[in-house]
């Protein structure tokens, strides 16, 4: 089993910037890679940004060259770096681990607001 709990998520305005962190417990031996998501009212959930172990990283194109994904393994966290905001970005946004062991699982966390302001 793993844990996920966000933190760092708030208001801002329009061209600020926020810094989500996702803090893992629990199997995390078994984590193969980790990733945000991010889900805005009606909208359907979508992927933000993800990251392997191997520390490949991977961005939707609508926050490309202005989020920044990366993980501290000492402190088992992720974070999410998110410059030039946009009222768009507006969304709760979800941590998310997967694994293979010892079955395929995928772990979710409770959510953080993030709210951009015009």
């Amino acid at each position: 089993q793993v844990q996920l709990v966000e933190s760092g998520g708030g208001l801002v305005q329009a061209g600020g910037s926020l810094r989500l962190s996702c803090a893992a417990s629990g199997s995390i031996f078994s984590i193969n890679a980790m990733g945000w998501y991010r889900q805005a009212p009606g909208k359907q959930r979508e992927l933000v940004a993800s990251i392997t172990n191997g520390g490949i990283t991977n961005y939707s194109d609508s926050v490309k060259g202005r989020f920044t994904i990366s993980r501290d393994n000492a402190k088992n966290t992720v974070y999410l770096q998110m410059n030039r905001l946009k009222p768009e970005d507006t969304a709760v946004y979800y941590c998310n681990a997967r694994g293979t062991w010892p079955a395929t699982f995928s772990s979710w966390g409770q959510g953080t607001q993030v709210t951009v302001s015009s």
